[in-house]
């Protein structure tokens, strides 16, 4: 990552991303699938747990980028031993702040969805499908925050064999809970939780033999008071700030929820689906986020900029292409789609109109997402929470919900894109002037140093 080319050292981080990346997503679009199969209210519950759901996923995914961005700069700066103990205390912060979120969540699974607009008829598949989610997320931030680990170390092949396992576990056991198999009893949208659960299950054990046993990446055994607030804090510093950002996304995307919901239940049944659509067509831009991190941190605490600015640029471009190609497919495809996932004829209309227009933005929000990852990369993690509210509560939500009040629901999807080519334009020039300061002082310098 340090001297190799920049295209094939990305290339070759990123295509095992992907696979993993797939399966990962599959998570959500399985369950979708087959929870369509049980009738539109059940899909339109399912639709108003994903803000959620969500919520506790960027928890770990922000704690996985601090934990990947401060052991990629050890790394990177030649002090690999201290990388231990961080790791061990990430595992354990994940895992205790996630269980204690999950039992708020359990306590306050109606309060929150009536604020979301769910209504009665919903709440009782909502509050099936919720609680078994809840009690295996510790067995989601383990393994996400374990993955985070190996890519740091600049080995993104393991963790893709995880997610994809874990994905293709779910699938397999999602028709047998949810529609009942010999002596197992039909669950329905309860047992489309309790396969997630029982795969990140497999997930967290396997993640943690690999990190204690086997590559020896964590210590193994539990730290002590002193180690695991030392531990915790650098974590902390970058994770905490890089959770919250991800964290409003699914807030924002509960206030768009609903406003969706405004529109009746056939909407939100439809708005959920491309949501869950939008992950799968996004993929390689996540994979992108996963493995361009721990390059840009290796080469910051190496202080080799330039890398990180040809890096940027690459995948900056890349994404645009790739995002208008996969537009043009989920387009052509839209009504195809859209009756796999729904048989009344308004959620089938509103998931085509959907289709046909926010993918047309996947490649600007492609470059928002990029560019966060690069600011906590570069440990500037104030800076991407910064550009995450901006872009979700002065552009996104705000441009949506006037387009839904102007134009209906058509116009709420023409605001998202809107909102996004203004964010991306925002963050482009944002972090190329940051990384052209950072560029400037690393001269100044050594101009210093030399003439010392």
């Amino acid at each position: 990552m340090l001297n190799g080319d920049i295209k094939q050292t990305l290339k070759s981080m990123t295509i095992p991303m992907i696979l993993g990346m797939v399966m990962l997503m599959t998570f959500s679009i399985v369950d979708t699938f087959f929870v369509s199969m049980l009738g539109t209210e059940q899909l339109a519950a399912i639709s108003f747990t994903f803000p959620v759901t969500f919520t506790l996923i960027s928890l770990n995914i922000g704690l996985g980028i601090g934990t990947s961005a401060i052991i990629a700069k050890y790394i990177g700066s030649g002090d690999s031993q201290h990388a231990k103990s961080i790791a061990t205390g990430a595992l354990m912060l994940s895992a205790l702040l996630v269980g204690l979120l999950a039992v708020v969540g359990i306590i306050t699974i109606e309060f929150i969805f009536s604020l979301m607009g769910a209504d009665d008829t919903l709440m009782p598949y909502i509050t099936a499908y919720m609680i078994p989610w809840y009690l295996g997320g510790v067995f989601l931030a383990v393994p996400m925050v374990g993955n985070s680990v190996l890519r740091a170390f600049g080995d993104t092949s393991t963790p893709s064999i995880i997610m994809a396992a874990c994905g293709g576990i779910n699938a397999i056991l999602d028709p047998i809970l949810i529609f009942g198999w010999g002596p197992i009893p039909a669950l329905g949208i309860q047992g489309a939780a309790i396969a997630t659960a029982i795969a990140w299950g497999i997930g967290c054990v396997w993640i943690l033999y690999l990190l204690a046993v086997k590559r020896q990446l964590i210590e193994p055994r539990l730290l002590s008071m002193p180690e695991f607030i030392a531990a915790s804090r650098g974590v902390l510093k970058i994770g905490l700030p890089a959770a919250g950002a991800n964290m409003l996304t699914p807030i924002a995307g509960g206030v768009m929820t609903a406003v969706v919901a405004t529109y009746g239940a056939e909407a939100v049944a439809a708005w959920g689906v491309g949501n869950r659509l939008e992950s799968i067509a996004s993929i390689v831009v996540l994979a992108l986020s996963m493995s361009l991190p721990p390059f840009i941190s290796q080469n910051y605490g190496a202080n080799k900029l330039i890398r990180i600015k040809t890096a940027f640029n690459l995948v900056a471009k890349f994404v645009l292409v790739w995002q208008l190609v996969v537009f043009v497919i989920l387009a052509l495809s839209s009504n195809f789609i859209a009756s796999l996932f729904a048989q009344e004829a308004s959620v089938v209309r509103d998931i085509t109109l959907f289709l046909y227009i926010v993918p047309l933005a996947y490649g600007v929000q492609g470059i928002i997402i990029l560019t966060n990852s690069s600011f906590n990369a570069m440990h500037k993690p104030m800076s991407a929470l910064l550009l995450s509210i901006l872009r979700l509560f002065v552009f996104y939500v705000p441009i949506a919900s006037l387009g839904s009040y102007f134009y209906g629901l058509e116009g709420l999807f023409w605001g998202c894109v809107i909102a996004n080519l203004v964010t991306s334009i925002l963050a482009y020039v944002w972090f190329t002037r940051n990384l052209r300061n950072e560029m400037a002082l690393a001269d100044s310098k050594q101009v210093v140093g030399i003439n010392e």
